[in-house]
């Protein structure tokens, strides 16, 4: 019964769009700008950058707190792996915009940060390698996100937590399918242009 009031509660909690509530203090819905994510990506180009830097610690911390929560009281890496999907769920398919969301990135670092904190470091820095050299963040995520598995099994190869990873990384990747269409077509935005 814990477990699954930690489920419920990580997928609501995962479900507040911080993005959409800091552009819709601005006057700006995020759903017909840019990308049309309410992401932090999408918050830098449509609102600016200090919108953005409150959406990605609050898209972080629903992560890292769901997972917390789950360890403190439940402590077993099932629990913690499911508690944290759940979340990532929440921010992908939230409850607030009709089952709409986010690509889940912010959100599933939160998450790592808790559940392999190993893994969660060599996924941020990949990431950022392959933003700062391709200045496209979608491409920083696939490449980070796809590897996720691969940083799991040499930092943390807990049976349970590799499959977690393996489902996080299908999440996000399947979050991203019209940013690799746009990658493949040479219309990406890139990191930093305005809309």
């Amino acid at each position: 019964m814990k477990s699954l009031l930690l489920i419920i509660v990580a997928y609501l909690l995962g479900s507040v769009p911080f993005g959409d509530v800091i552009a819709r203090v601005k006057g700006i819905d995020l759903t017909k700008v840019g990308s049309g994510n309410i992401g932090a990506t999408n918050v830098l180009r449509s609102v600016g950058r200090m919108a953005a830097i409150l959406t990605l610690i609050g898209d972080i911390m629903k992560g890292s707190l769901a997972v917390a929560a789950a360890k403190y009281l439940v402590n077993d890496p099932v629990v913690e792996g499911i508690v944290g999907l759940a979340a990532i769920v929440g921010h992908d398919f939230s409850i607030f915009l009709r089952l709409k969301g986010g690509k889940g990135v912010a959100t599933s670092i939160g998450v790592l940060l808790v559940y392999s904190p190993k893994a969660a470091v060599f996924t941020i820095l990949l990431w950022l390698t392959v933003v700062v050299i391709s200045r496209y963040s979608s491409l920083g995520a696939l490449v980070a996100f796809g590897l996720l598995p691969v940083a799991i099994l040499v930092a943390d190869p807990v049976r349970s937590k590799v499959i977690i990873s393996v489902c996080i990384a299908v999440l996000v990747v399947l979050k991203h399918e019209a940013n690799i269409r746009r990658l493949i077509k040479g219309i990406e935005p890139r990191v930093g242009e305005k809309v």
